[in-house]
C-alpha cells in the first residue's frame, strides 16, 4: 500500500497533513442529480451525483482539472457537496456518489468528511452508494477491494460503475460483490437489436442473481431497450428515457417513460 502512495505522489503522512489541514480545492464544483428508477414499483430508488462546473459547465470540464496535487482535495470536496446538495434538495431515496480509489489511502481515515457532511446535513449514512467506474486506472486493486470492504462495514452501499468496460471485469466481482453492478450504457445501447450484447447481458444478469448483487442499466433511451432489460430481469434503470441530470435541481421522471 506504500508503494501506491508514493506513486500517487505523496506518502501517508503527507496526505494525513492534508486531511488535518482541510485543504481547499482551488477551483469551484458543482452537481447535477440524475434519477435511477425502480420499474417494479415506477419510485425513484436513488439520485446519482454527477460533477459539474458553477455555471453547469461539463463533467470533463472539471475533471480534466484534476491532478495528483488536487486529487485528494477533489474527491473530498466531491462527497461534501453531493450530500449538501441532496440534503437541501430534499432528494426521494438513495444518493450515489462516484469517487476516486486512488484517492483514499486509509478508508477510516479519508470517510471522516463524509461523516462529518452527513451529521451537519441529516442525510443517513445508509442512504449513501459509493460508485467506482470500473475503469478507473486503479493502481492497486486489493487496495480497492479493501476500500470497498470498509465502506460495507461503515454502513454505506457499494456499486461499480460502467461494468464490462474496464480492464477488471469478472476478476474484480470475483474479488468483491458490491450492492450493485451497473452495465455499461455501450452494452445497453439497442440491446433490443442485438444478440451478442442480449447473451452478454443474461450472463452478467445470471452471475448477479448467483452472487446476490442487484443490476442496474444506464444509459437508457428507449422503450424498446427499456422492455428488453427489464424481461431479462433488470430492475432499476438510469437514462434519458427517464430523466436528465438536473443542475442542482430534483429531476423528474417523464411520467410517459414508465407505459
Amino acid at each position: 500500500m506504500t508503494s501506491t502512495l508514493l506513486a500517487q505522489g505523496g506518502t501517508p503522512s503527507d496526505k494525513c497533513q492534508k486531511c488535518k489541514e482541510g485543504q481547499e480545492l482551488e477551483f469551484e464544483i458543482a452537481f447535477a442529480y440524475q434519477p435511477i428508477v425502480d420499474l417494479r414499483d415506477r419510485s425513484i430508488y436513488a439520485n446519482e451525483a454527477l460533477v459539474r462546473g458553477p455555471n453547469g459547465e461539463s463533467a470533463f470540464s472539471i475533471l480534466s482539472r484534476v491532478t495528483e496535487d488536487n486529487r485528494y482535495s477533489f474527491d473530498q470536496a466531491c462527497r461534501v457537496q453531493a450530500i449538501k446538495g441532496a440534503a437541501e434538495l430534499g432528494l426521494e431515496g438513495l444518493l450515489s456518489i462516484n469517487f476516486l480509489p486512488n484517492a483514499v489511502y486509509q478508508p477510516a481515515a479519508c470517510i471522516r468528511s463524509t461523516f462529518e457532511a452527513a451529521r451537519h446535513y441529516g442525510f443517513p449514512i445508509e442512504r449513501i452508494i459509493f460508485e467506482v467506474t470500473e475503469g478507473e486506472q486503479v493502481q492497486d486493486r486489493p487496495h480497492l477491494v479493501n476500500i470497498f470492504r470498509e465502506y460495507h462495514r461503515f454502513g454505506f452501499r457499494t456499486a461499480i460503475d460502467d461494468f464490462g468496460a474496464g480492464y477488471a471485469g469478472l476478476n474484480l466481482l470475483s474479488e468483491y460483490q458490491p450492492d450493485i453492478i451497473k452495465i455499461d450504457m455501450d452494452l445497453v445501447r439497442d440491446i433490443d437489436s442485438s444478440p451478442p450484447k442480449q447473451a452478454i447481458v443474461h450472463g452478467v444478469v445470471a452471475i448477479c442473481a448467483a452472487l446476490k448483487v442487484r443490476v442496474l442499466a444506464e444509459g437508457i433511451e428507449t422503450k424498446a431497450e427499456r422492455d428488453f432489460l427489464y424481461a431479462a430481469g433488470i430492475d432499476l434503470m438510469q437514462g434519458y428515457l427517464f430523466c436528465k441530470p438536473a443542475f442542482r435541481a430534483q429531476g423528474i421522471v417523464d411520467s410517459s417513460a414508465w407505459d
